[in-house]
């Protein structure tokens, strides 16, 4: 059996996604020795994409990524409400966003993301795809850890970055029901390829009372569909032709391009389907054992900001575990404190978005839609999204300890945070 060693400060990080590799990727600035571990049996593809700005990105400016992202991502340049017949109805410009997050904005899809911070760690980070984690065993020197495939093994500490459906979370706090926070929406999301017509760089949106459907143009000859939906507070279908059956019944009245894109639906087999959620936690962290990103405090899909709360997460729990020098205790508290208004106030807002999205009424699609082209009035853009958009939180400056590249000579963190 593996010995602790606290100089070694060994940590295994469970999730693949956005949280774990960026965690895993600062760990190392900060001379740990990370472990990565996820279930799948590679990095996931597709899903959805994802809107990143503000202190995500200069984080990702940091780590060398700013090129990358806009390269594969998209600058969106008009949201775009539709009716039955297609016609624009409501919508805006983007460019306010770019002004309100000094151009520190881009989006692109989450697994390309996911890709791109797996491509910085993958020659430096033990990596352990298809397997998980099955039991913790917390004791005064570190965290005993048995693994699905792989046995047991020891490590100073665990975190979670695991997502809204933590493995991590349940084995070390409870079950996701104790801290899931159910907004009344489902989402589901699915790629298409050679469909028609291609709307480059706009985002069309089409709205029925408690339905979204939207559709985005991506590289490649795909399209990307978005559904958002309103459900009870029953269990969610999970086998694929029960998840798609759902969907037919919620959009067989849709008019635009709903009866086209339902027959697109039939022909996949990979379908993101989800509950709209938020985790809400007293503590995120609990001995040796700590969570990051939606492991901890999952803002919902629908806020677009998840990806970039990850990443800010994962920055802020590293830093100050190498601040600490591996006092985890410390470390932990210091995280804590440093986000946890702040992440409460993006949930506060996201909540507020869900609703925005897809409003469950005729009389609130409408009102919707009078808003959403008020947005063209110059600085009104500015006063009803601003506080949503720009981060109101300073980032401690860690003096990272390796040398992991130019990029960490990025300009400061921009000058509305």
């Amino acid at each position: 059996m593996a010995q602790f060693n606290m100089a070694n400060r060994t940590v295994l990080i469970s999730g693949g996604g956005i949280s774990g590799p960026a965690l895993a990727f600062w760990l190392k600035a900060g001379r740990f020795q990370p472990t990565l571990i996820e279930q799948a049996p590679r990095l996931r593809t597709g899903g959805y994409v994802i809107d990143f700005w503000g202190l995500g990105y200069w984080i990702a400016e940091k780590m060398g990524l700013e090129a990358d992202i806009n390269h594969v991502g998209y600058h969106v340049r008009e949201m775009c409400i539709v009716n039955d017949s297609g016609k624009r109805v409501a919508g805006f410009g983007t460019d306010v966003f770019g002004e309100l997050t000094n151009n520190r904005y881009v989006t692109l899809g989450r697994s390309d993301l996911s890709r791109l911070l797996f491509e910085k760690i993958k020659d430096t980070t033990e990596v352990l795809f298809d397997n998980e984690i099955i039991d913790l065993d917390q004791q005064a020197e570190g965290v005993r850890v048995r693994l699905k495939n792989g046995g047991e093994r020891a490590f100073d500490l665990v975190i979670g970055a695991d997502g809204l459906h933590s493995g991590v979370r349940r084995l070390a706090f409870g079950p996701r029901q104790q801290f899931e926070k159910k907004l009344g929406y489902a989402v589901a999301a699915f790629e298409a390829q050679g469909y028609r017509p291609r709307d480059d760089d706009v985002y069309l949106m089409y709205g029925l009372p408690g339905r979204m459907l939207g559709r985005f143009t991506l590289h490649r000859n795909r399209t990307l569909f978005l559904f958002v939906f309103t459900v009870g507070d029953g269990a969610l279908p999970t086998a694929l032709d029960e998840q798609k059956e759902m969907l037919r019944k919620k959009y067989a009245d849709g008019g635009w391009e709903c009866p086209r894109i339902l027959e697109e639906l039939g022909h996949t087999e990979e379908l993101y389907f989800d509950s709209v959620s938020q985790i809400r936690m007293n503590n995120w962290s609990k001995g040796r054992i700590a969570l990051t990103g939606d492991a901890a405090f999952c803002v919902s899909l629908l806020a677009g900001q998840g990806s970039a709360l990850a990443m800010i997460s994962a920055y802020v729990l590293a830093g100050e575990l190498m601040k600490a020098e591996g006092r985890h205790d410390e470390a932990f508290l210091s995280y804590e404190a440093l986000l946890r208004d702040y992440i409460q106030a993006k949930q506060r807002g996201a909540k507020r978005f869900a609703t925005a999205l897809a409003p469950k009424t005729q009389l609130g699609l409408l009102f919707r839609n009078l808003v959403t082209k008020a947005f063209a009035v110059p600085g009104l853009a500015h006063l009803a999204i601003g506080k949503e958009i720009t981060d109101a939180v300073q980032l401690p400056d860690y003096r990272w300890r390796l040398p992991i590249g130019r990029s960490l000579q990025a300009k400061g963190q921009p000058s509305e945070l």
